[in-house]
């Protein structure tokens, strides 16, 4: 090995493990070599910022009707080709524009929505927010201080300590389980097994744990890809609410034709058979 492939220091916090050089920004674009460790160089940085209903993050079996504080960064360490968030998701700290909040300046502007907006806490959302998983688990820290909850929407694709370290600290969580294989992983450029990791880490922590299927014509659409998704579900346990959900054409495959909607009905029928909470989404 050179003595610059020694110099490089390896990021722990996702399966990628990049390995980078001082100055050097990892694939997720929200990772940064600095003074001999990894860095989360998105600290802070806020690109999205929203009051929005649980229900949309989706969430659909935990404190229904309420509103969430929903904030955003940037960067991810997948790169779906149907990213419906790459503006933001698929870029970094140069490419967008971003405000500055500290963890408790946004603690505090969640507990002002509490009173008649029906706000229960702050949602981690919109990019991947793991990527950045310090400042998340800072901000839950003071949202837990002022009483309030904290949610996590994800693509589950991060190592197990870095789960198991914020897990304590969320309260409910929607994870995508994009596709049945490892395969279908390769394809989106994630990893399978951590993600399926995810889910049962967060579950067994006691955290409301919801999962989310895009269906994407050709590549996760056949009984079988569903039936295996819901099969893993039902493993760590069949109370799990799954969402499946239509796809529309984004990013990379903006030529691609939207999933039929019987198409939906019809795997939610298939994991139904699994799985006593399954719900079609964006029909």
């Amino acid at each position: 090995m050179s003595d610059a492939e020694e110099a490089r220091t390896v990021c722990p916090v996702c399966p990628r493990h990049c390995r980078l050089a001082e100055g050097e920004t990892g694939f997720c674009r929200a990772r940064k070599a600095e003074g001999g460790r990894v860095v989360c160089a998105n600290y802070g940085r806020v690109t999205s910022i929203a009051l929005d209903p649980i229900e949309k993050k989706p969430i659909s079996f935990f404190k229904p009707g309420c509103n969430v504080l929903s904030i955003g960064s940037y960067g991810c360490n997948m790169r779906c080709p149907f990213c419906q968030n790459a503006s933001i998701s698929q870029r970094g700290g140069g490419e967008v524009s971003f405000q500055t909040a500290t963890p408790a300046e946004l603690a505090d502007a969640a507990l002002r929505l509490k009173k008649g907006q029906g706000n229960i806490g702050l949602a981690y959302t919109y990019n991947e927010p793991l990527v950045g998983w310090e400042f998340v688990r800072d901000c839950a820290r003071e949202v837990r201080a002022r009483g309030m909850e904290n949610i996590l929407v994800s693509n589950g694709c991060a190592e197990a300590g870095v789960v198991e370290e914020i897990a304590p600290l969320i309260d409910a969580a929607n994870i995508d389980l994009k596709g049945p294989s490892r395969e279908f992983y390769d394809w989106a450029g994630g990893d399978f097994s951590s993600v399926c990791s995810t889910i049962g880490i967060l579950h067994s922590a006691g955290c409301h744990v919801e999962v989310t299927t895009l269906v994407v014509p050709g590549r996760n659409d056949s009984d079988a890809d569903i039936d295996s998704i819901a099969a893993f579900i039902a493993s760590v346990s069949p109370d799990i609410p799954l969402h499946v959900t239509r796809f529309f054409p984004r990013w990379r495959m903006a030529d691609a034709r939207p999933t039929p909607v019987s198409d939906v009905h019809r795997l939610v029928d298939v994991a139904r058979r699994r799985l006593r909470n399954v719900l079609a989404g964006n029909c």
